[in-house]
């Protein structure tokens, strides 16, 4: 068949070339049995980016892989000169491949920076790659620079520059505050391109002294920050005209702009127009960003035209225009308008469009014959356009050897009457001031005899009048030509109702029975000829006969759908059931048989449509009706029971994998049989178990059984309604299969190292009925996955692991088992990939670094382990800290150490709970599957102060009337330098009731205070902490009571024993007798007297005036309101504090122990009865007043 081939060349005019036989592009066939005996020039199959832009922590890969028959040899150039790579001791290039490591450690990487080009070259040709330019990236400090405060008047606009320092790549730009929160952004307040902050007004919440712009670097993944930026947005109605007057004088103080509303203009860009160009494919980012008050509201439209709505997205609330992969018809002018109450403006930017090249169509390698005539076609276009430049094995063409059979004209090459021995690769560079592409093709002259790659053999099958399609794929130099052949008689033309496409493939339109038969495809050329022989069966189309009908059903009867089809009896049918196009119920009351779908209990949630859907292998059919479900008629009450066991079990067409069971069923009792469970017993491997085989629908009475080889069967039947199952039917007789090779294979089948040098296969094994025969034996296969390498393999018997020793650790293996018997092996496996065992980490994490938040919490972040160095599966990271010592302290304290684990690929965590101002450090393991790896080394951080903690104690001592003694610890946690300590103090009395209180500072290095001045038998209560430049930390109380005064105990004493007041109190005793005895007379007389009618009135009047009078007295009592507070003292003399206004026998003259002598007992008892369950065993409790008990008469 003769071949043209048709291009345009730069004039225009069509030329066809008739010199010899021209020849498309033979493709090469991927057939590994193909490819290894033809050759074939080198072919770059991987290389770095042209850009590479390369991490100076680490080594430096270039990478150049090519394929080639023989494999190519490899050879680089850096800036244009030869790079020797063997007299670089740093430089290795990796076996069997041009890839460069560079080994960059005690080295600068910008030692290695330039362009770099690789060549792979074989006996065939040569193919270089692109220019791969290196260049280390890199994170420049940020300028120092003085920034003094902003002010700027309410209202008006204001940008904050940043200016980051150039990085490579460009660094992130991003805008926070001091506690690393991102400043609110909004359509008045955001972020430029440039990283510049925009204010369209500033209002005085934007007041803030932390406006810091970051850069994050992302090669480094480091983080550099500006000085921040001190903002201060001052009233100007609130400031007097003089102030604002001074102030507006001041140079640069106050932006000019008035802060009152105002129409919008541009900040960015500015003018009424600016151009911007864009990169074809590239990203087009337009930006507009606009001041005035109120905020004005940015929109965005193509004046010619209209925005690329499914690759445009708007950013930054409206103000940034963005159009993903550049086109040609993005070109124009892009209107941004701002607006708001007050008016709006317009900026105009032009857009211009240009293309770094692209291709068109890049060369194609060429399969050639000797004599035949082939073109290679570099077509790109571009703006501006691109220039074209030939080049042959690496060679300039205008350099090389000259060649008659070979013509260049511009972006086209011509190769006439080519000769054995002329294979070479050709290069295409094309480039413009926005870049180049270049582009190997190799022209590969064979002479190759004919080769079919269809398999052999195949059948094609094709339902009736349907198209079908006979492949007949080849290989051949020069191509071969296809001639179709059917039954080996008759040719067949390309015409209908065959076609012959240009692959080879037959076509036939509409296949018809008659089509059905053997086709032979004859591929030939002047090398010689090949067949291959496929078959065609045209099928018959499954069709339904007998479609399901309406029907209309009582609740809890039986449904029955017929669906009866006719298909092509060579295609095994498949009935599926649907309910309302979904799947059916999962139920036991749906059973589906071969041309029937019946539903036994009906109820109302059966309704609906159910379609019967016939599948083979080729086509489909289906149909569909509805149920209608109504209400039972009522039914006499009938008894259930289970059926009887079915009988007379026969076994008939009786093969070597499977047997048909017959069987009678026993009686229903009244309830349908729903189905039979068939079970097997087997005497050759488990004897005496019953395993459940399959079930049949109730209407059935045979089932076709599937048997295993190399087994001793005995099946019984079991039938089931809807009481339960039946009885097992008696056995039937035994059957014996014949041993076989295995059918399956273990399963489970997994691979895991166990040790560092070793993989552990394990499976699950066979039962005895899927041995299928005698001596089960299992085959284990192995060997590394991604390497080259064949399979290794060992077979074990009783076993369910192999141990694979002598292993790389950590690498994954391809595994694989196969069950063998002795008549033969099991189906080929399938391989699973394992990994064998880990080993601990061999390095630890580097470039640790600790940032502090607070006194009791650090950030702590670090660069994870490489994988080749992890040496298992990662589990994560764990951190050990402890504590050396606290900051005040010279001498280290270290403290039990603490672990924080944190797992996954983790690169920072938090260390809670730490104590301020001390000294801790920390290392870094990382942890895998076998344990931790070594740990980092150690890092030393410092927590800031904090608040102290409490005063170890606090002690009072020398109680006196008027004064007492403090003595204090220094707090156990210091967390700071401490700077003193505050006391608080204030009376309490009786009732618990605070006074003032008094307030005292002292140094850090006093512990004792005398407090002077105080009130005598006074309870005191002590508040006392310690400070820090942090502030204040808990404080601890206790209390003290000072003393009696000695002088008022010695008159006490003095009056207690003066004559009139022991007369006085004989007078009160007798006037008291005197009094008890008339009421005692008046009550054996039964009659009244006042002090009775008092009686009768109060059940108590002792108690009654005493609260009327004083209400000091008369309410005393000991519970827990007037005991002392925790911590308090008593005196040493026993007494108890009283508040200023009670009265005792004490203020008479009584005694300080509060005792009465003879004469005052009684009074005392009886005015004090009511109080005696209260103060009973309280040995302070104070004596009624004598004045009060008298007062009780009046």
């Amino acid at each position: 068949m003769d071949r043209k081939w048709k291009w345009v060349l730069s004039s225009g005019a069509l030329l066809v070339i008739f010199l010899g036989r021209m020849t498309t592009a033979l493709e090469v066939p991927l057939d590994p049995k193909v490819l290894e005996g033809l050759p074939q020039p080198p072919t770059i199959t991987h290389q770095s980016p042209k850009d590479f832009i390369i991490d100076p922590r680490e080594n430096i890969l270039i990478y150049c892989e090519a394929k080639g028959k023989p494999h190519p040899s490899f050879s680089w150039t850096r800036n244009g000169t030869h790079f020797d790579v063997e007299k670089d001791s740093k430089v290795l290039m990796k076996p069997s491949s041009g890839t460069l490591v560079i080994d960059i450690s005690g080295e600068k990487a910008e030692a290695y920076e330039g362009i770099y080009q690789c060549t792979a070259r074989n006996e065939h040709g040569t193919a270089v790659s692109n220019n791969i330019i290196i260049r280390q990236s890199r994170s420049p400090l940020w300028s120092k620079e003085r920034k003094e405060a902003i002010m700027v008047q309410v209202g008006v606009s204001l940008v904050l520059q940043c200016r980051p320092p150039a990085g490579l790549p460009p660094p992130i730009i991003f805008w926070m505050d001091n506690n690393f929160q991102r400043l609110p952004q909004n359509t008045r307040v955001s972020q430029a391109l440039n990283g510049d902050l925009y204010f369209s007004n500033v209002l005085l919440d934007d007041t803030r002294n932390d406006y810091i712009c970051y850069a994050r670097f992302p090669h480094t993944q480091t983080i550099q920050q500006k000085q921040p930026i001190t903002v201060k947005v001052l009233d100007m109605d609130a400031i007097n005209e003089t102030v604002a007057a001074m102030y507006n004088y001041t140079n640069n103080l106050f932006v000019d702009s008035p802060s009152g509303e105002r129409r919008p203009s541009f900040m960015a860009p500015l003018g009424r127009s600016s151009t911007q160009m864009a990169l074809r494919g590239g990203v087009l980012e337009l930006e507009c960003i606009a001041e005035g008050l109120p905020t004005p509201e940015v929109s965005w439209y193509k004046e010619s035209g209209d925005l690329p709505s499914s690759r445009m997205s708007f950013h930054n609330f409206q103000k940034t225009l963005k159009i993903a992969d550049v086109m040609e018809a993005d070109a124009g002018d892009y209107r941004c308008t701002a607006k708001n109450s007050l008016g709006s403006a317009h900026h105009t930017i032009k857009v211009n469009v240009k293309a770094a090249p692209f291709w068109i169509s890049a060369p194609r390698n060429l399969i050639l014959a000797p004599k035949e005539t082939g073109i290679l076609t570099c077509m790109v276009s571009g703006d501006p356009k691109p220039q074209i430049a030939w080049s042959v094995n690496g060679v300039p063409v205008e350099d090389s050897p000259k060649d008659m059979s070979r013509k260049v004209e511009d972006d086209t090459v011509i190769l006439s009457d080519v000769q054995t021995g002329s294979s070479a690769v050709y290069q295409c560079n094309a480039s413009n001031e926005f870049g180049y592409l270049l582009a190997n093709a190799f022209v590969n002259v064979l002479a190759e005899a004919p080769r079919v790659l269809t398999p052999p053999n195949n059948v094609y099958q094709v339902i009736t009048n349907n198209p079908a399609f006979l492949d007949c794929a080849s290989f051949g130099s020069p191509i071969p030509t296809i001639t179709w052949f059917k039954d080996s008689q008759t040719s067949i033309l390309n015409k209908d109702p065959y076609v012959i496409h240009n692959n080879g493939t037959l076509e036939i339109n509409v296949a018809q029975s008659l089509n059905s038969g053997k086709y032979t495809c004859i591929a030939s050329n002047n090398l010689g000829t090949k067949e291959n022989h496929v078959y065609l069966e045209v099928k018959e189309p499954t069709r339904i006969l007998a479609q399901p009908e309406y029907m209309v059903v009582q609740r809890n009867r039986k449904a029955v759908f017929e669906c009866k089809v006719k298909h092509d009896p060579t295609l095994i049918p498949t009935m599926n059931w649907l309910k309302d196009n979904g799947e059916l119920p999962d139920d036991e009351r749906f059973l589906v048989d071969t041309d029937s779908l019946t539903i036994n209990d009906v109820t109302e949630e059966d309704e609906g449509t159910y379609t019967c859907v016939m599948n083979t292998t080729l086509d489909q059919d289906s149909a569909s009706a509805m149920l209608t479900v109504v209400e039972a008629t009522p039914t006499p009450a009938i008894v259930y029971e289970e059926p009887d066991p079915p009988t007379d079990l026969e076994l008939t067409d009786q093969r070597e994998r499977s047997v048909q069971l017959t069987w009678i069923p026993g009686d229903e009792h009244n309830s349908p049989t729903q189905k039979f469970l068939v079970q097997y017993e087997d005497l050759l491997h488990q004897a005496g178990v019953w395993h459940n085989l399959t079930e049949e629908e109730g209407t059935k009475t045979t089932a076709h059984l599937d048997l295993s080889p190399y087994a001793y069967y005995s099946f019984r039947v079991l039938a089931l309604n809807h009481v339960g199952y039946s009885q097992p039917s008696q056995p039937s007789r035994q059957y014996r299969t014949n041993p076989a090779a295995p059918d399956v294979n273990p399963t489970d089948v997994q691979g895991v190292g166990t040790e560092h040098n070793n993989l552990v296969i394990s499976w699950k094994e066979l039962t005895g009925l899927q041995s299928n025969g005698p001596g089960l034996q299992y085959k284990v296969n192995w060997r590394q996955k991604d390497v080259e390498e064949d399979w290794s393999s060992e077979t074990v018997a009783n076993a369910s692991k192999y141990v694979v020793s002598g292993t790389p650790t950590f690498v994954p293996y391809e595994v694989k088992v196969q069950a063998v018997n002795e008549y033969g092996n099991g189906p080929a496996p399938e391989a699973v990939v394992g990994y064998s065992g880990e080993d601990v980490p061999m390095s630890a994490p580097e470039s640790v670094q600790v940032l502090v938040q607070n006194g009791t919490l650090a950030e702590v972040h670090w660069e994870p382990v490489l994988t080749s160095m992890v040496r298992g599966r990662l589990q994560g990271y764990k951190v050990s800290y402890w504590r050396e010592r606290s900051l005040h302290q010279a001498e280290a304290q270290q403290e039990e150490q603490q672990v924080l684990a944190f797992s996954g690929n983790r690169t920072d965590g938090r260390l809670p709970g730490l104590k301020p101002y001390s000294l801790y450090t920390l290392n870094i393991r990382v942890v895998n599957g076998k344990g931790e790896g070594p740990p980092s080394p150690n890092h030393n951080f410092e927590t800031p102060e904090g608040v102290p903690g409490p005063p170890s104690f606090l002690r009072i001592k020398n109680t006196n009337m008027d004064s007492l003694t403090l003595e204090w610890g220094p707090p156990q946690d210091n967390n700071g330098r401490l700077t003193g300590y505050t006391l608080k103090y204030q009376p309490v009395n009786n009732s618990n009731e605070l006074g003032p209180v008094e307030e005292m500072t002292f140094p850090a290095n006093e512990t004792t205070i005398t407090l002077a001045d105080l009130k005598y038998s006074t309870r005191y209560k002590f508040y006392f902490n310690a400070k820090t430049i942090k502030g204040s930390g808990p404080t601890i109380t206790e209390e003290a009571i000072t003393i009696m005064d000695e002088a008022m105990k010695s008159n006490q004493v003095d009056l207690a024993t003066q004559g009139w007041f022991i007369g006085l109190m004989c007078a009160i005793a007798l006037l008291i007798l005197v009094l008890l005895i008339i009421c005692f007379i008046k009550r054996n007389k039964g009659g009244k007297y006042p002090v009775k009618e008092k009686e009768d009135a109060h059940q108590d009047p002792e108690i009654q005036p005493m609260k009327d009078d004083d209400g000091t007295f008369g309410e005393y009592s000991d519970t827990e309101d007037h005991k002392p507070l925790k911590g308090s003292r008593t005196p040493s003399n026993g007494t108890v504090k009283r508040d200023d206004s009670d009265d005792s026998l004490v203020d008479y003259g009584e005694g300080g122990d509060g005792q009465f002598n003879e004469d005052g007992s009684f009074i005392g008892q009886y005015s004090g009865k009511k109080e005696k369950d209260t103060h009973e065993g309280n040995e302070s409790s104070e004596a009624p007043s004598p004045v009060n008990a008298m007062n009780s008469f009046v």
